[in-house]
């Protein structure tokens, strides 16, 4: 039996491996697609993009065990059925349940390791990446400027570029919004070049062969505004970091919920659900104190208002009514807006564990729906995991976002996909321990 288990595991371990690669890769390739415009010929040395690429694949790990675990679970299922040799084991009184169990412990070894490193490594890793992004960000900062869209995120200032090269911009549009006149200041100019000063606290923005255009007001409100218009070969614009509200990159993500552990975001949570409550006492006592009518104070402004007329009596009381439903919805707004930031730690909470389990949950999907497809190698059972795992993908992000959106607790929105396929798992498993099969995979396949 020892040597049955050790052919099982070795079965199991070759397309695990190879699924593992294929579905990180895949990730990764989604990584590079969505980020490749910012990194790529933008001046990066290549083991600043290889390093990110490192710490994006230990992000996507977690997320990968449970679909490699599933393929190759069909795979392997399928392929012993196929060749008819679950059919042997089975003839020789080795149950399916028997033939499952030197697998399923090692993929609860798996599980555990999964919540071992989305507990431990994947912190570090998402600290070092979004360290070493920010870093890029900062060093580089024509990065951040989107070609042909504003760029708003300096005080004062709106940035809009053709095209860019590097750090080279072409066809640069500026609005100098910093006395709040409106667009009274634009400057043009045909390329230009950004750099960080050697102490990061200035920006500098190198314009070259441009336009200045200014709008004066005129006193006399009969005439028309003068415009000024100045060319230049060369021009200088110093933004002040501080308007960026420049952190180090440590304390920039210090804190935040994808690079702590569990125990880390459990203080977390008890730390901003007492921030919460408190927030909540100080609104009813505020609230309390300035809107609560006591016909015992004689000072108070609406008794004095009874000796005058019903007009102003009415409009008085609209007003109070007014800023009292004011200051209730801004109230409203940050107290959900605090609770949005604690679901988000009990999110990233309950992610961490709900992947690992999913791995089990994907093996008990994965073994008995192979048996009952019989079918190895890398056709069926590939479509067959992908359109499952789709699912399930689909139902785990909507539960999260429920979660995230305060419709649902952050337990229901993590797990809601793994208690969905429980009893799925359950009905496979009961239709292959009767020997259930689909011979139209067969067919097909000829």
């Amino acid at each position: 039996m020892k040597k049955i288990n050790l052919y099982l595991i070795k079965s199991f371990l070759a397309p695990f491996i190879i699924s593992l690669l294929i579905v990180l890769f895949i990730l990764l390739m989604q990584f590079l697609w969505k980020y490749i415009d910012d990194l790529i010929g933008k001046g990066l040395d290549i083991s600043q993009v290889s390093e990110l690429m490192i710490y994006s694949i230990a992000r996507f790990v977690p997320l990968a065990l449970p679909i490699a675990v599933l393929i190759s679970s069909v795979m392997v299922l399928g392929k012993l059925g196929e060749d008819y040799e679950l059919a042997a084991f089975q003839s020789s009184g080795i149950s399916l349940i028997s033939i499952m169990k030197p697998i399923f412990i090692f993929i609860v070894l798996i599980s555990i390791s999964s919540f071992l490193f989305s507990n431990y490594v994947m912190p570090i890793a998402n600290f070092k990446g979004g360290s070493l992004l920010y870093d890029i960000k900062k060093k580089k900062p024509a990065i951040n400027i989107k070609e042909g869209i504003f760029y708003n995120d300096i005080d004062g200032f709106s940035i809009k570029i053709g095209s860019k090269d590097d750090d080279v911009l072409n066809d640069i549009l500026i609005y100098d919004h910093k006395e709040n006149l409106g667009n009274k200041k634009v400057i043009s100019a045909k390329s230009g070049k950004m750099k960080i000063t050697d102490d990061e606290k200035y920006m500098e923005l190198y314009l070259f062969d441009g336009n200045s255009y200014i709008e004066i007001e005129n006193n006399n409100k009969k005439k028309k505004s003068i415009n000024r218009k100045i060319s230049f070969q060369k021009d200088l614009i110093r933004f002040d970091l501080s308007s960026f509200n420049m952190k180090n990159s440590e304390m920039l993500y210090k804190g935040h919920y994808a690079m702590l552990n569990n125990k880390q975001l459990s203080y977390s949570i008890d730390s901003l659900n007492n921030k919460l409550i408190d927030k909540q006492n100080l609104i009813k006592v505020r609230v309390s104190e300035n809107y609560k009518y006591d016909a015992s104070n004689k000072s108070d402004s609406v008794i004095l208002l009874h000796n005058l007329n019903n007009k102003r009596i009415h409009e008085t009381a609209i007003n109070k009514l007014r800023i009292l439903k004011s200051v209730s919805k801004s109230n409203a707004d940050d107290l959900n807006y605090k609770k949005t930031i604690i679901a988000k730690y009990k999110i990233e909470w309950h992610r961490k564990i709900s992947l690992a389990f999913a791995c089990i949950i994907m093996f008990l999907i994965g073994a008995p729906l192979g048996s009952i497809i019989r079918k190895g190698g890398f056709s069926v059972p590939l479509l067959v995991s992908i359109l499952l795992f789709v699912v399930y993908y689909v139902i785990s992000i909507t539960g999260e976002k429920t979660a995230k959106d305060l419709s649902a607790s952050a337990i229901e929105g993590m797990w809601i996909s793994n208690i969905i396929f429980i009893p799925i798992s359950m009905i496979l498993i009961s239709l292959a321990l009767r020997n259930s099969s689909i011979p139209k995979f067969k067919d097909l396949s000829q």
